[in-house]
């Protein structure tokens, strides 16, 4: 079971992690026993549209999640380059990213969507990668496929998608979000392709 509360700090946020003797990992803003971490995490200023990544850093950002993303991808039936989009405009790669909505790790899982699909430490960054795509992958069953739709409902909430009659939501953030994903998703095809090119 996760605990987690998020106490803001002038540099950040603050969460302290504890591992019991079964490996039962607990996060909470107020440790009441001995042998908790104290974790400083970064606040979501990478949720500014006008703040942007190139893409070289994020290659170099994603090279030690390409396990997790290659069988996650592979358990869902998902392309990795879009699992890759979606860390990068998410967290910036960063494993104990922590929005101010409470949302957490690299593919910033709010805590219903953690538990809804079995995701004990979202800190974890083979945990997080295996929630986020399975979430990918029933969106994809939902909305048929459409990628835009989709991406709208990760950011957004599928109710909200539903709400305005599978479209887009009119949101300035979720539009900003499916046009920075799919260009990133965009990017990482292209290189992907090349590294193929060059490798065969």
């Amino acid at each position: 079971m996760l605990l987690l509360f998020v106490a803001t700090g002038a540099q950040g946020e603050i969460v302290y992690k504890h591992v019991d003797d079964n490996g039962r990992v607990t996060f909470t803003d107020i440790p009441r026993v001995p042998g908790y971490v104290a974790i400083e995490v970064n606040p979501k200023a990478w949720s500014d549209p006008s703040r942007s990544l190139g893409l070289a850093i994020i290659q170099r950002r994603l090279v030690p999640y390409a396990g997790f993303v290659e069988a996650a991808a592979d358990r869902y039936n998902l392309p990795a380059p879009l699992i890759q989009a979606v860390i990068a405009v998410e967290s910036a790669c960063d494993t104990y990213a922590v929005s101010r909505t409470g949302a957490m790790g690299l593919m910033q899982l709010m805590p219903d969507t953690a538990k809804r699909f079995g995701i004990e430490n979202p800190f974890d960054p083979e945990e997080n990668i295996r929630g986020g795509a399975q979430y990918l992958s029933l969106l994809m069953k939902l909305f048929n496929d459409d990628l835009s739709l989709v991406l709208a409902a990760y950011n957004a909430g599928e109710g909200a998608v539903q709400k305005y009659g599978n479209a887009i939501p009119p949101y300035p953030e979720t539009e900003n979000y499916v046009r920075k994903v799919r260009r990133f998703r965009s990017l990482l095809d292209l290189e992907e392709a090349k590294s193929l090119a060059q490798s065969g």
